[in-house]
């Protein structure tokens, strides 16, 4: 039977795509793909486990940093900043609570950082829960004795106090912070509670610590283990302190905050740091000795200006560039060896690595509805994967930079390859 030249186009193009779309095509996507790579994090600044291997070997503080920091001098700066840490994001509710005898906690409404003029909404003694919930565009508030809940008032921002800081003076009370992702406990400084908008404009709380950087922040570093040498613990309490300095010039509308208290900054995990049984003193003593009076510390300058003093866990052999990783160049984050990264003896979980990757993580990290093939297109001279390409089903590419791709797809670095 004779068919339109038209019609035949029409119908071998429909045949096409319902093959590329058929059960059989997508039976042939990959469920997992499987890489092989070396180091934990993004590869840039200074190396933790390179820093506790030139500890180790007898380097100071001051040489480790400033072989990783390319350029910069170890100088006094001033550190008595007080900073907000951001300790719960986008919340819906939270519970405060201190079961320390005799502990108060006064709730203030308002963001307050004075107390001559503030009067106190509402005192709690100790083992009181303290709740917070979002509800009709404000935080409600409620206490609780344990066998009824009562309501308090209802806001866009509250301040917590509790006794034994700075801030309300009075017997010595620890704070626990209870939300979606655990408890931590708080010794220093203040809470603030604001109200602020997603990125949906859904109404969420912010909860930030106000704390010194001098001590409250930096004891509460988890950065690296308390056991390690005095030397690299030093090092990494300036580069902490330093870090904290640059980012304490802009304060961020959407954590209301300077910095998170995770790896989007820097690890601060309050008083469980400083209360490690064994080891916690041995940090504190290390943030000591980096400490020059009571309002200043020792940070990694240039040009008479703290540094942007990024650090990871550890590298594929060498440190990144902040221009490969992230597109902008740092004069200081040149590219030095880091042999203790790939040495399984310093190194043992991550100086070699393999790991699988569903295909749904995949997808969703190229922004893909599949994911048929993957293609390294470059590597960088440090080594890493510079450039990335996903292909789907329909023939539709996207490519992606390695660091991109390494941190949405939650592998362990950019120093991978794509295995067969």
């Amino acid at each position: 039977m004779f068919m339109p030249k038209r019609i035949v186009l029409l119908l071998s193009a429909f045949l096409f795509a319902t093959s590329l779309f058929s059960p059989a095509r997508a039976a042939e996507l990959p469920s997992i793909f499987s890489f092989a790579g070396a180091g934990y994090g993004h590869g840039v600044g200074l190396s933790q486990i390179g820093a506790k291997a030139r500890a180790l070997a007898g380097e100071s503080a001051t040489s480790i940093l400033e072989y990783y920091y390319s350029g910069t001098k170890v100088e006094t700066a001033t550190d008595s900043q007080i900073l907000r840490i951001n300790v719960g994001h986008i919340l819906t509710a939270a519970t405060f609570k201190s079961n320390s005898p005799n502990a108060v906690l006064q709730l203030f409404t308002g963001d307050i950082a004075d107390t001559s003029t503030a009067v106190p909404l509402a005192i709690l003694g100790s083992k009181m829960t303290l709740g917070l919930r979002v509800s009709n565009s404000l935080i409600a508030t409620t206490w609780t004795n344990g066998l009824r809940t009562f309501p308090l008032a209802a806001g866009t921002s509250f301040t917590l106090r509790w006794s034994g800081t700075r801030y309300l003076s009075g017997a010595t009370a620890l704070l626990s912070l209870t939300q979606q992702s655990g408890t931590v406990i708080y010794k220093y400084g203040q809470m603030n509670i604001k109200l602020v908008a997603d990125k949906f404009l859904e109404k969420r709380m912010e909860i930030t610590n106000s704390v010194r950087l001098h001590d409250e922040y930096l004891w509460g570093i988890g950065e690296v283990p308390s056991s390690w040498p005095a030397a690299s613990l030093e090092a990494q309490a300036i580069a902490s302190r330093t870090y904290a300095l640059a980012k304490s010039k802009v304060m961020r509308a959407a954590c209301d905050c300077q910095m998170y208290a995770n790896t989007s900054d820097q690890a601060f995990v309050g008083y469980s740091k400083e209360s490690e049984k064994q080891y916690g003193q041995l940090w504190k003593e290390a943030v000591s000795r980096t400490s020059i009076e009571s309002t200043t510390g020792l940070a990694v300058m240039q040009n008479g200006k703290p540094i942007m003093a990024y650090f990871t866990s550890s590298t594929g052999g060498v440190t990144e560039t902040a221009f490969n990783a992230w597109g902008t160049a740092s004069v200081f984050t040149q590219s030095v060896s880091d042999s203790a990264s790939v040495d399984v003896v310093m190194n043992a979980r991550y100086a070699s690595w393999t790991r699988s990757v569903t295909q749904a993580i995949v997808a969703t990290a190229f922004r893909l509805p599949d994911v048929m093939k993957l293609e390294v297109l470059a590597i960088n001279p440090t080594g890493t994967v510079a450039q990335i390409r996903a292909t789907s089903l329909s023939g539709a590419s996207v490519t992606l930079k390695g660091e991109t791709f390494r941190a949405r797809s939650k592998l362990p670095s950019a120093w991978f390859s794509i295995r067969k």
